[in-house]
């Protein structure tokens, strides 16, 4: 299989997606209003207790408190002190769970804590005081002597190699697990990354020493550098990114951790545009429509609600020459394959109710749930999937780190109060620089009229280093906006100097 990284940057927004054989599978979306927030760390105080929930919510210093359950709790940091060197650190029982009668923190308490999950919708974000800090090979555990090694290290005796190693480098009290990037690695470049991340612990500590909580204490690193971090290995045959700068950055950072991939790392100079090239432009429109068509004729519906996320499996035009059980596990097959790629490249998580078609025969049953759980080995979050039921109906949950890319490129409907959802406006912004591209590539004129709602309009001409501006000045065309109430606040129609042509057309991606 060959798998490539492919990046796309742009004025408003960044774009990083994952081939694997041509086939888009995963897209990253990194926009100015939505900063990546997991794995940040925060110096927080408890705001509340619910001692039925077994929870409490915590000031971490964002809109809404953060949620943080008993059982997500390392009493090892309850009652952390970073006025002593590198923590006060409690010996209290290691593995303990706390019991419905107990509460192990109070209203006013501080701690240290970490997002795991992103704020959705009306949810705040997700904590947990299990602290770690990733690193290119290890994750950092403070307070901690555990080495652990990646289960997807199959060899045995390379999994001893790197416990031995492991040990060797632990200094007392920072534990680490081994991730799947050192395999093949020697003591030097463990070493390395190791003191690297017990740097970063020190000065988190030193941040918090004399301050005030809520405070972040420590940024992780954006969604381009841990990708780039967890997912740019050996595996990977290219990675193709079409700004200078960014492709500066990479190297720079390749040179130091894996300079072996360096060669691998390619700067897209042609006219054509980067996702154009590689067909991902066409891959993204599809991965935002409800209906999607799989290969034999019959289709999948997918629909998002505050709940779940339901997806129906349709015969459509497929009828087939062999009788109706076999007919339906031929769609059932291709759906389950199509509806394990959609999960991954749309990042749905939560609840998830999957309809299939309906079948008599237990062994296609069987084979179906088998061919399922197959397909979704394939993505990085964890699932738990319920047997097939007797109606066709497949329940399971995936775990959800981030918002779905449609929550990650959209925001609330201003026409409905929010109970629908649009492309936002800096997702828009970047379609309509990548039409001026094209359109400027084809030898366009240097002067266009860009009709846009008046909300648009205001969000595009904004400030002295407005987007239009920026626009203007990148792509030497004269940009001229003119509003119009009656177009949908993700629209825009191009026209020409005169306003007497649409252009939009010739030049849609």
């Amino acid at each position: 299989m060959e798998k490539s990284i492919i990046i796309n940057v742009s004025l408003g927004e960044m774009r990083l997606a994952i081939l694997e054989d041509a086939t888009l599978v995963e897209l990253y979306y990194e926009l100015p209003e939505n900063t990546r927030m997991v794995g940040d760390i925060y110096y927080a105080k408890v705001a509340k207790v619910i001692k039925g929930l077994q929870a409490a919510f915590v000031d971490i210093g964002q809109k809404q408190d953060a949620f943080l359950h008993f059982s997500d709790m390392d009493d090892r940091l309850l009652g952390f002190d970073p006025n002593i060197k590198n923590g006060a650190i409690f010996p209290h029982r290691r593995n303990y769970s706390w019991t419905a009668d107990e509460v192990p923190i109070r209203k006013g308490d501080r701690l240290l804590v970490q997002i795991t999950k992103e704020p959705l919708a009306a949810k705040g974000a997700r904590i947990t005081s299990n602290i770690s800090i990733p690193g290119r090979y290890l994750v950092l555990v403070p307070n901690d002597n555990v080495v652990g090694v990646s289960r997807k290290i199959y060899n045995r005796k390379e999994k001893y190699r790197l416990k031995r190693v492991g040990r060797s480098i632990r200094k007392d009290r920072f534990g680490m697990v081994i991730r799947t990037a050192a395999e093949g690695k020697d003591e030097a470049e463990l070493k390395a990354d190791y003191e690297s991340l017990v740097r970063k612990w020190e000065q988190l500590v030193k941040k918090m020493r004399g301050a005030e909580p809520p405070l972040l204490v420590h940024k992780d690193a954006s969604t381009l550098s841990s990708v780039i971090r967890d997912l740019f290995t050996a595996d990977v045959n290219q990675l193709i990114v079409d700004e200078k700068k960014m492709h500066r950055e990479i190297v720079r950072y390749l040179k130091d951790v894996s300079p072996q991939l360096v060669e691998r790392v390619k700067l897209h100079q042609e006219k054509v545009p980067v996702f154009d090239k590689h067909n991902i432009e066409s891959q993204i429109n599809k991965s935002l429509s409800r209906k999607v068509w799989l290969k034999r004729g019959g289709y999948i519906f997918i629909d998002h609600t505050e709940a779940l996320t339901a997806i129906d499996v349709n015969s459509g035009r497929f009828s087939g020459k062999d009788d109706h059980d076999l007919n339906s596990l031929k769609i059932n097959l291709d759906a389950a394959k199509e509806i394990a790629r959609q999960l991954r490249l749309r990042d749905i998580g939560g609840i998830i109710i999957i309809d299939f078609i309906d079948m008599i025969n237990p062994k296609n049953r069987q084979r179906l749930e088998g061919e399922f759980k197959r397909e979704l080995r394939k993505d990085r979050a964890q699932a738990n999937i319920a047997p097939l039921s007797e109606f066709g109906i497949i329940e399971m949950t995936r775990e959800r780190v981030r918002p779905s890319l449609l929550f990650a490129i959209s925001e609330p409907c201003p026409a409905c109060m929010g109970t629908g959802r649009v492309i936002s406006k800096s997702t828009t912004s970047a379609k309509i620089e990548r039409w001026i591209k094209r359109y400027r590539r084809e030898g366009g004129s240097r002067s266009i009229q860009l009709v846009v709602h008046p909300e648009l309009a205001k969000y595009l001409s904004e400030g002295h280093k407005s987007l239009i501006r920026k626009l203007t000045w990148s792509y030497w065309t004269r940009i001229k906006v003119v509003t119009d109430e009656n177009i949908s606040l993700d629209e825009f129609r191009f026209l020409d100097k005169m306003g007497e042509e649409d252009l939009t057309d010739r030049f849609i991606s």
